[in-house]
This record gives structure tokens, sequence and C-alpha cells, in this order.
């Protein structure tokens, strides 16, 4: 059997799902006569971050991940988005398939906090394949899905902030330790604050100005991706 190719069509976001997730149409093919029964498929997903340009303050928002632009030649290197599994049902020649990816909006995360800093444009992505296919006629044939089978995909920003805006409208969250939520329920209830938003702005308000060169989040830290990691 020739080798499947892959292709991604667009992303959407999944308006009805539980937590936040995103649809990569996906159109996969192959040349050959003979009949694919179905594919296990798992898909790495990388961000591409060289792959587009920024503005001023999207620049100073990715301060954090990849120091000052004047090092960004060495610093911007691709970022592990998301690795996931989906079963293909049969076809022959062709089929598409939506590929459901979750997301997660946690500001430790390098990947939500590279796309929280992007204020428009597009996100260069760069899906990347293995897995098993079973194909053959009068039985099958079990066969692995190449390693060097890759698609790109340019997700316009506007999709990441349509699913973000579906489950988090207006707002976003931060993942805390206990204890730190402890002093802050404490800190709240001796100034009778009356909201979680009014407790962090009474803190921000007592706080010195830390300078537009300061880890407002120390525990973020922005991995590098080189090779594939095994499935």
């Amino acid at each position: 059997m020739s080798e499947l190719s892959f292709t991604c069509l667009g992303v959407r976001a999944d308006r009805y799902a539980a937590a936040p997730t995103l649809l990569f149409r996906l159109r996969i093919s192959t040349p050959g006569p003979d009949r694919v029964h179905a594919v296990a498929l798992r898909c790495q997903l990388r961000i591409e971050p060289a792959r587009r340009d920024y503005g001023p303050e999207e620049a100073a928002a990715l301060a954090d991940l990849f120091g000052e632009r004047a090092r960004w030649g060495s610093t911007l290197k691709p970022l592990q988005f998301a690795q996931v599994s989906l079963v293909v049902p049969g076809f022959t020649g062709e089929t598409e398939v939506d590929l459901p990816v979750p997301c997660t909006y946690d500001l430790e995360v390098a990947a939500g906090r590279y796309f929280h800093a992007l204020r428009d444009g597009e996100v260069p992505l760069l899906l990347l394949f293995s897995g098993t296919v079973f194909a053959g006629a009068g039985g099958f044939r079990v066969i692995p899905v190449p390693w060097h089978k890759e698609a790109a995909c340019r997700m316009p920003v506007a999709v990441w902030q349509e699913m973000t805006e579906t489950h988090f409208p207006g707002g976003g969250w931060l993942r805390l330790p206990r204890e730190t939520l402890d002093a802050l329920l404490a800190f709240r209830s001796r100034h009778a604050l009356p909201s979680w938003e009014a407790t962090v702005e009474a803190l921000l308000a007592r706080a010195e100005d830390p300078g537009p060169r300061a880890r407002l989040f120390p525990g973020a830290v922005a991995r590098p991706v080189t090779e594939r990691t095994e499935s």
C-alpha cells in the first residue's frame, strides 16, 4: 500500500465541548486502491514561533519565554503544544476527520503563555504524525505510519480567543498552591474585600513597580522542542 498523506484543512473551536478543545480538520489520503480498514493515529502538535512576526506589545509579553527581541535568533525555538490520539474509521482513497485537541489556559504552561501573549494574526503550527495503518483486501496488513509524515497549519489567533472566551468569558484562571490560596483568602477576609479581583488589585496596589523585565510568572519555563518525543 502506498503511504498515507496528511493535510490540515483548518481548525475551529469546539463550542460544545465540556473543556477547551480545538478541532483540526484533517484530510487523509492514499493513491493506492487498497481499502484502509482503520488507522490508529498519533499526532504531536508544535508551535513554530519563528514563522511569524510580533508587534511590540506581543514581544513584551513573550519576553518571559524567549528573552528580549535581540536574542530571538537563538531562543525562538519550537514549543510542544499537545499530543493526542485518534482512531480513523475505514476508507478508500481519501477521508476527512476532526482531530480533537484538548487545551489548557494555564499560564504556567509555555504554550498557554504563548497563546495568551498574541493579539492577532496566525499561530504557525506543525502536526507530526505516527501510528499504525490496518489495510488490505481480503484481510489486512499492519503498516506503520512513517515518522516523517507531517502537515503545517496556520491557526488564526481569533480561533484560540474564541475558544477561551467560550469557557472563560471575560477572564481566565490561575492555578495556585493550596497554601497560597489560604493566604489570599486570609488577606481578603482581613480587609473585607468583596471579590478575588478586588483582592488581587489590592495586592498589586501595595506592591512596588516591578519594572518591565520582572518575571511576573517565575514558574513558567519555555521548553524548546528539537526532536519528536516517543509516544
